[in-house]
């Protein structure tokens, strides 16, 4: 019987297997499908604090690892595919190998971005394609880049990209944003903003490096097809939080993230947290992941305690 599983190996699992670890709970992590979580697919890191210089997404996943592991986490390359509530309060963890016993869980499994489906997406992730302005909008000072969607995220990206790019293209389905109409508004009176209406990306086209060089785009309404060169991407058509896997154990908002009590990480299920982007749709941070999950570690310790 574990004290505690982790679910999900990002900034958010990690930093509640070092908590945990540290309180001498001797945490089991399953680290799932993607080992690390997002940040594995990102290049340099600016915004995480004690790194002035900056950092690999994949060297800050390892050496979170490692911390984790000094304080004596044990990791289980495994993908969880239920997890049930006892009779007797505790959780059972199942993979397609394994059957887990547990007092507390934390589910740090994060949400991973839309993206359109077009051939070359995932080599070119880190290298033109991204899904958050905030973590690579500087990267891409006085050229043009494009954002994809029409939501507040949409507008709220075009509108931050605008402080380094030359020209940001607002690319959309229709012939209006779907964004409320104080961020809509703001969208469209920036001047470095150009909307790209009734219009889809059927394709992403690469320089002799491999690197994004232009997008091909149809109009919806007329076929015609044509190409906008942008050095990147930014696709803000929303993100799956991984939480199918858990069942009624919580409750999900309308987008399947799920809903913690107001200002803490337990969720509606006694003796489970959740940590991370998998609830959290707001700030979509790494330094934010981490800290609920220290929080989650801290409440997982005093719920165990008591």
């Amino acid at each position: 019987m574990e004290d505690v599983i982790i679910i999900g190996t990002g900034c958010a699992g990690y930093t509640a297997a070092i908590y945990t670890a540290r309180a001498n709970l001797k945490p089991l992590m399953l680290s799932g499908m993607q080992p690390g979580g997002q940040l594995t697919t990102t290049t340099e890191v600016e915004n995480f604090p004690g790194h002035p210089e900056g950092i690999m997404g994949p060297e800050l996943m390892n050496r979170m690892q490692k911390q984790a592991e000094k304080f004596g986490t044990r990791i289980q390359y495994e993908q969880v595919d239920i997890v049930e509530k006892q009779p007797d309060g505790t959780f059972l963890v199942k993979t397609a190998s394994h059957d887990y016993s547990s007092k507390t869980v934390i589910i740090a499994t994060g949400a991973a971005p839309r993206h359109l489906g077009l051939p070359n997406e995932k080599e070119l992730i880190g290298r033109g394609l991204t899904s958050c302005a905030t973590c690579d909008g500087a990267f891409y000072p006085d050229v043009p880049v494009a954002v994809i969607g029409g939501g507040d995220s949409a507008c709220e990206e075009a509108g931050f990209l605008t402080r380094f790019a030359s020209k940001v293209y607002l690319v959309h389905r229709r012939d209006e944003l779907r964004a409320s109409k104080i961020m809509a508004d703001r969208a469209l009176a920036n001047p470095k903003i150009t909307p790209i209406w009734n219009s889809t990306v059927t394709a992403y086209l690469t320089d002799e490096k491999g690197e994004m060089r232009a997008m091909k785009l149809q109009n919806l309404v007329t076929g015609e097809e044509s190409e906008t060169e942008v050095k990147c991407v930014f696709v803000a058509i929303g993100h799956v939080p991984n939480s199918s896997f858990l069942g009624d154990l919580v409750d999900l908002d309308e987008n399947g993230y799920i809903l913690q009590i107001p200002g803490r990480t337990a969720t509606k299920t006694a003796g489970l947290f959740a940590a991370g982007d998998v609830a959290d749709h707001f700030y979509r941070q790494a330094i934010t992941a981490a800290g609920q999950g220290c929080a989650a570690a801290l409440e997982a310790e005093r719920y165990l305690s008591h």
